[in-house]
């Protein structure tokens, strides 16, 4: 499991928030380096300076006037600052915040002393401000530096500034994600469609530039795929036609010879025309297989039985196993031609029994019918490539001919329903030919 998201939303948002973040770091840094650090150094010069001066200013006054001068220099220094309650009294010592540590720190190397040598103390005083002691004459005087620099390194504004660029990049990262989105899901949509064998709808070529080449490149290409099909279908339909002329030739001189030839050689060559009518027959099939017909409500239970009694008319019985599954829209003709392959495939390439079984899916949202078998089945890695044109089982080779374009009929009429076409092992040990159909 990744924590890494796998949709475009999500990677989007992550990259934001991670952009946001990391330039909120990148101006706290730069507002450290460029702004809090030049100001810190101008405004520990100019206190160290002040600080000498009033240094000076006492040591130049009689000692009994002295305290009566930083008294009224406090006063007026904390006039207009309200007491918010963070100080404390007289004398007591408060912790200094990381900021104002290295205040004091650069402010006491510029305080010179004049050789007292004693250390200087800094405290917080009420109203946040801060307080140095001067010692002078063995007495301590302590002068208050109002409004120097914040009690706090970083203010809720900072935090609330950093919240609201992220909740604004989410905002941006959702707008942008729901204005590509929605083109994406069209073409995802008609991609859908596409694969199923349907003709999507042209999508709009209008938007970004991208999105319009996208759709555009997207409509060419089902331009392209449709004009494909429909020049293989036309080549299909037109060399099968032409050769039932021949073959229709044919069948009328055996017709004629049949009483002057040998009987065996006129059986085979009846045979042999018969198989060669039955693969002319697939490919008009396989050409027609996607033809129009407007799908109605069908019984699976209905066209099971009237497959299974052809069937059972041409020497091939067919057992039901009716599942009496719900009506659902079907192309009657498509679906029929499905089923006749199915069981012919079965009888041809399997042995029999030979069954067909109908059923609703667990989920109630589907239908299946299945033709089973009782032969030896194909191997799994067959499956799908069976279901593609003119592809044979390997068992099947030296077996009745055929074009192979039995099972790619099904395939491709089941896909232009919407469903799902399967070869699987069946319970029997021959193969199972499902088919799967949503109900609408």
């Amino acid at each position: 499991m990744t924590l890494f998201p796998r949709s475009l939303f999500g990677r989007n948002v992550l990259l934001i928030v991670v952009l946001v973040v990391v330039g909120q770091l990148a101006s706290a840094l730069l507002v450290r380096q460029l702004i809090v650090k030049p100001r810190l150094a101008q405004l520990s010069v100019a206190v160290a300076r002040n600080v000498g001066a009033i240094r000076a200013g006492l040591a130049a006054m009689p000692p009994a006037q002295r305290e009566a001068f930083v008294a009224q220099f406090n006063r007026r220094a904390m006039q207009g600052i309200a007491d918010d309650g963070e100080g404390g009294g007289r004398g007591q010592r408060l912790l200094l915040s990381r900021l104002e540590r290295r205040f004091v720190n650069e402010a006491s190397r510029g305080i010179a002393l004049e050789g007292e040598g004693s250390e200087i103390i800094w405290r917080r005083e009420a109203g946040g401000s801060l307080a140095v002691r001067l010692r002078l004459d063995g007495a301590d005087h302590w002068v208050t530096l109002p409004g120097v620099l914040p009690a706090r390194e970083f203010t809720g504004a900072w935090i609330a500034a950093s919240l609201t660029s992220a909740l604004l990049a989410l905002l941006g990262a959702l707008l942008i994600h729901r204005y590509l989105n929605r083109p994406l899901r069209r073409v995802v949509a008609s991609a859908h469609t596409l694969a199923g064998g349907g003709s999507p709808q042209p999508l709009p070529e209008d938007g970004p530039t991208e999105i319009a080449d996208l759709s555009r490149s997207f409509n060419q290409m089902v331009r392209s795929l449709a004009q494909a099909d429909d020049e293989r279908a036309l080549m299909l339909a037109g060399v099968s036609h032409d050769l039932r002329t021949p073959l229709t030739k044919l069948r009328l001189g055996i017709e004629i010879l049949r009483d002057k030839a040998d009987e065996e050689l006129m059986a085979r060559m009846t045979r042999g025309v018969e198989e060669m009518d039955a693969i002319i027959g697939q490919f008009l099939d396989f050409a027609r297989s996607t033809e129009s017909e407007a799908p109605v409500p069908v019984s699976l239970d209905a066209l099971a039985a009237e497959v299974a009694a052809a069937s059972a008319g041409q020497g091939m019985p067919v057992a039901l196993e009716a599942g009496n599954p719900p009506a659902v829209p079907l192309r009657p003709r498509a679906m029929r031609r499905v089923l006749v392959n199915l069981v012919e495939n079965a009888w041809r390439h399997g042995l029999p029994p030979v069954a067909i079984a109908t059923g609703s899916g667990t989920s109630g949202d589907s239908v299946w019918i299945e033709v089973t078998d009782h032969g030896t089945g194909i191997a799994a890695a067959q499956a799908e490539a069976l279901k593609q044109p003119f592809r044979r089982a390997e068992s099947t080779r030296g077996g009745p001919p055929g074009a192979g374009l039995g099972l790619a009929i099904v395939d491709r009429i089941v896909r232009a329903h919407g469903g799902r076409f399967e070869l699987l092992p069946a319970a029997s040990g021959g193969l199972c030919a499902r088919i799967s159909l949503p109900r609408t």
